[in-house]
């Protein structure tokens, strides 16, 4: 038995499309960094030319001035970098709302420009239309003003059952004083064991043809252990209601006006996008499939829930991802309305230290690595929807 060849080594030449391949990524690499080096050292050689101060160690001085709407705590003697910070989490807490709420009416759209239903077709045509070829900028200044100048004045708020009261002052709600964050965990968790839920029926659906209850069964789950995170922060019962005062509206949690116009603004626009998209999903699956499941005997809601969405989803997945970013993105539009989000809190930031560079680049930091969130997210969602199709 003759011994096996000792294995070849690779040599480097120049001849070998591999060498080649790598020596151009490495030349390619270290013409990046030379070119962020010039411009970095250019831009702090001129920066020093003319006298401008840089550096980060601003973040840590006293800001002097205030936040109409915070997510935490904050006082204008606190520093740069706490007002920066709560303007990243305005900002983050308009683009997950948003999400949520775009999603929602998005796939309803799409959904509903199928139906059998002429009017229902129609209104859901009529709305992509009319959202989608108006600029977003426009509809947020729209939206604004309705909240400013149509709605009753705060001391004669419009209200719902002496609950919910809408005015020229925002909107208000019930709100508990106490076990919120608790609760908030305890409904983190169920929507986890709800997804996982619904992981294991579809998984058994493909196998055995047996399906299972994909709604009831995952709201039930947030229910139970959102109760359980009540009980954990000792069942909490006093609730802060709104009331209607001489001049304003006071108590429970109020959402300001510029608010509220940039959250339906975003998802009212973008929702038109994503119906599109739903669209284009479901009309890329075979009209064989829409046949096979009407010869098995499934209604329209089983149809689309069970054969069509699922097949769709392949297609509907990479540009739904383009329009969260385009939402978290479009979100720096806030500063028309004069809602705190980063942008406009870091503008404020640069009139007053003079530190423009590195605002700006916080800036686009911020909107990064949302953006690089988001796409790992979907990312991953993608990949594990082409899995099961396999």
């Amino acid at each position: 038995m003759s011994a096996s060849p000792p294995p070849k080594t690779r040599r480097f030449s120049l001849n070998s499309r591999a060498t080649r391949g790598l020596l151009y990524q490495i030349v390619a690499l270290a013409l990046l960094a030379l070119g962020l080096w010039y411009l970095a050292h250019n831009t702090q050689a001129n920066m020093q030319a003319r006298g401008i101060q840089s550096g980060f160690d601003f973040l840590g001085a006293s800001a002097g001035f205030d936040i109409g709407e915070t997510l935490i705590a904050y006082d204008p003697s606190q520093s740069y970098g706490k007002a920066i910070w709560v303007g990243v989490l305005n900002t983050v807490k308009v683009a997950i709302a948003g999400i949520v709420l775009t999603t929602l009416l998005g796939v309803m759209l799409g959904v509903g420009r199928f139906s059998r239903n002429a009017l229902v077709r129609g209104l859901c045509y009529g709305y992509v239309e009319a959202f989608r070829n108006v600029p977003l900028l426009l509809q947020l200044l729209m939206w604004y003003l309705f909240f400013i100048e149509v709605l009753p004045a705060a001391n004669e708020a419009a209200s719902l059952a002496g609950l919910f009261f809408l005015s020229k002052g925002g909107l208000s709600m019930p709100w508990p004083t106490a076990g919120v964050g608790a609760v908030l965990a305890g409904l983190t968790v169920g929507l986890v064991a709800g997804v996982l839920w619904r992981f294991r029926v579809q998984r058994r659906f493909e196998a055995t043809g047996q399906d299972g209850d994909r709604v009831w069964v995952p709201l039930a789950l947030m229910v139970v252990f959102a109760l359980v995170g009540w009980a954990a922060a000792g069942m909490p019962r006093e609730w802060s209601v709104p009331e209607q005062l001489a001049f304003m509206v006071d108590g429970g949690i109020a959402f300001t006006p510029e608010f509220m116009a940039i959250l339906i603004g975003l998802v009212m626009y973008t929702a038109s996008f994503v119906a599109e998209v739903v669209r284009g999903g479901i009309q890329s699956v075979g009209r064989g499939q829409d046949e096979a499941a009407s010869a098995l005997g499934l209604n329209p809601k089983q149809k689309m829930k069970l054969v069509i969405l699922p097949q769709a989803m392949r297609v509907i997945i990479p540009p739904l991802t383009n329009q969260y970013l385009n939402l978290t993105k479009n979100s720096s539009l806030a500063v028309v309305v004069g809602y705190p989000d980063v942008v406009s809190i870091a503008n404020t930031t640069i009139n007053q230290s003079g530190r423009a560079v590195e605002c700006i680049a916080i800036i686009m930091l911020v909107y990064l690595s949302t953006s690089l969130t988001t796409s790992l997210v979907m990312n991953w969602y993608n990949r594990r929807m082409a899995i099961k199709e396999r």
